[in-house]
């Protein structure tokens, strides 16, 4: 018995330990002039003397003139030398799910079974979590919290990464589903010559048409037995319009009947993720008006025979076709803060730096249906931005000194930061 007391004492001890309150961000109160910036709109404009004025968490006017002028009597913020950024938008990631990879109490981002439409991550998403102060030390200052696993895993929702509670931190509640479409192939493992090889799913037609009879369920289900059964109705709001689905898939020819299947059952936003190369699949996504998240750019070639430098000449090559590019982070939760980077390397590959934030900032936000209140450093938007000293999609120079969302100011401190200063005081170390 003193044993299990004591496994439980030590359990609780650790979670403790893991669920670190970082201190919530304070609303700036006032008008507040911010001026001499360098501001980067999010849009392509770039204002190279800028002014932004803020209000009850609101930019309420930008202009390439001083506007302190205009508003005597209001707090002044001199930022020559420095610029302005919209928050990073990074989709598609479980932070503020999981805290420790390893251990499975403190991930919340699968449930059991292939069709749960009706979970929600909102409510298991955790303020307290240590890993995001150290996501938005590198401008990320909003997430998509987003489930794993199953065929319809549930429903995601846009996240500020600050707040006290799930409720103080939600920007757009339940966004959109998301559907994992089947895989046309798989691996097996040959145990005679210990290798992996490739396998046509001889599922994939039957999977499909489970999907298509799931969604026809739904589409039967009407406002007065909507509570009836809870995985259905969960579609509801895909069906009519109201929300998004999110289609992931793992090659081209997935996609093709993906998009196919979005036709067929009259799905208004449907949004393609992962990379898709062929012409085919681009022409597809043109005509239908559907916008793709794509990757990160630090991974290697789909195919053997491709360019190795094709996931970074990716965004270039969709966005030159006209297509709404958006891009995630597709490595591990707490790697996300290495979005604005990923995207940087585009810049290197066809892009101009322009359109790489674009691609993190207002296209994600398009994407995600909430450009009407973030994305871009524009009057009418919530006050969502950073300042740096350097370029946010240089890891050599990007230097975020300061951060607010929705207009309160967050500490840019965390667990590496604290740990660091500890040992420099110890060594004495020169900083």
């Amino acid at each position: 018995m003193k044993k299990i007391i004591s496994l439980i004492s030590i359990t609780l001890l650790g979670t403790q330990l893991i669920a670190q309150n970082p201190k919530v961000g304070k609303m700036v109160t006032g008008k507040t002039v911010f001026k001499n910036a360098r501001i980067f709109v999010g849009n392509g404009t770039e204002l190279s003397q800028g002014s932004m004025v803020i209000e009850n968490g609101k930019i309420t006017e930008v202009s390439n003139s001083d506007l302190s002028v205009k508003f005597p009597g209001s707090a002044i913020i001199d930022l020559k030398g420095k610029s302005i950024y919209p928050g990073i938008i990074s989709p598609n990631n479980s932070l503020g799910l999981t805290e420790i990879e390893s251990i499975r109490p403190t991930s919340d981002f699968q449930e059991i079974g292939e069709y749960n439409p009706n979970v929600r991550t909102l409510i298991a998403f955790n303020t307290d979590s240590e890993v995001i102060p150290t996501v938005r030390g590198n401008g990320v200052l909003i997430t998509q919290a987003t489930p794993e696993g199953g065929v319809l895993s549930g429903r995601s929702s846009i996240m500020n990464l600050d707040g006290w509670n799930w409720e103080d931190a939600v920007l757009k509640a339940d966004d959109g589903v998301w559907l994992n479409w089947p895989s046309k192939f798989g691996m097996s493992f040959n145990q005679a010559t210990f290798t992996r090889e490739v396998k046509k799913n001889e599922n994939y037609q039957s999977k499909i048409k489970e999907i298509e009879t799931f969604f026809l369920q739904a589409g039967t289900v009407s406002k007065d037995n909507q509570y009836e059964n809870l995985k259905l109705s969960a579609l509801t709001g895909i069906l009519s319009g109201s929300s998004r689905l999110y289609l992931a898939i793992s090659s081209d020819k997935e996609a093709i009947d993906a998009i196919a299947f979005a036709k067929t059952q009259k799905i208004k936003y449907p949004v393609i993720v992962g990379a898709v190369y062929s012409d085919l699949v681009i022409d597809l996504l043109k005509q239908n008006n559907i916008p793709v998240l794509i990757p990160s750019t630090h991974r290697l070639p789909e195919r053997a025979d491709n360019d190795v430098w094709s996931a970074y000449k990716l965004p270039s090559r969709l966005i030159s076709k006209g297509l709404l590019v958006g891009m995630y982070y597709n490595d591990s939760y707490w790697r996300t803060r290495n979005l604005p980077f990923v995207a940087g390397n585009a810049a290197g590959h066809g892009l101009t730096k322009a359109q790489a934030l674009s691609m993190i900032t207002i296209n994600n936000a398009k994407i995600l249906g909430i450009d009407d209140l973030v994305g871009t450093i524009e009057a009418g938007k919530l006050a969502t931005f950073v300042i740096s000293t350097g370029d946010i999609l240089d890891m050599r120079t990007s230097r975020i000194e300061r951060a607010f969302i929705s207009g309160k100011e967050v500490l840019l401190d965390d667990k590496q930061k604290r740990l660091a200063e500890k040992y420099i005081e110890k060594y004495g170390i020169e900083k």
